[in-house]
């Protein structure tokens, strides 16, 4: 297992860290769950760049470092969304999203050969705005809630990215 592929395994394991802080009866627990998931972000960056810039690559990173990406975003915005600092529709359009991705690229791996769609730029736009949106929100930022707003709506437009090149994809299956 590579340096990147570890880092991605210590962002799962970062979730529940992430759960324990937020829910504890400490003293500044979500600033310490925001800190954990913000360390999450920086092991995100840092895995990524490793693996491209000494050709660290590899499949099970290509499958998994989206993977944990997704439920620790998830995992963040439930969090929040169960404690009232944010509203359900944001949640409800990131899940929903994340579930037809999920059910998308789960085709494609195994009816394709093993077939792995590659994040858009679109999609880490949307990962970096919600990060920055969250983090705005914990810590009480003017116009989090716009940074918000446009966080779901450049997931939705990554979402449509996916869809058009699943569609092609299999479009030129049937070719």
């Amino acid at each position: 297992m590579n340096v990147p592929n570890v880092l991605t395994g210590i962002r799962f394991l970062l979730i529940p860290v992430f759960f324990l802080c937020y829910y504890s009866h400490m003293p500044n627990n979500i600033t310490i769950a925001t800190l954990v998931f913000i360390f999450a972000g920086v092991t995100d960056i840092l895995d990524g760049y490793i693996a491209r810039k000494y050709n660290m690559v590899t499949r099970w990173g290509a499958v998994f470092d989206p993977l944990a990406d997704k439920l620790m975003l998830l995992s963040v915005l439930f969090a929040l969304t169960h404690s009232g600092y944010l509203p359900q529709w944001v949640i409800i359009v990131v899940f929903g999203k994340e579930a037809f991705m999920a059910l998308g690229a789960a085709v494609l791996y195994f009816t394709r050969d093993k077939t792995v769609v590659a994040a858009n730029k679109t999609g880490k736009l949307a990962t970096i705005l919600f990060y920055l949106s969250i983090v705005a929100r914990v810590f009480e930022l003017p116009y989090y809630s716009y940074l918000m707003v446009i966080a779901v709506i450049v997931t939705v437009l990554a979402f449509a990215r996916y869809a058009w090149n699943f569609r092609n994809i299999k479009k030129a299956e049937k070719i």
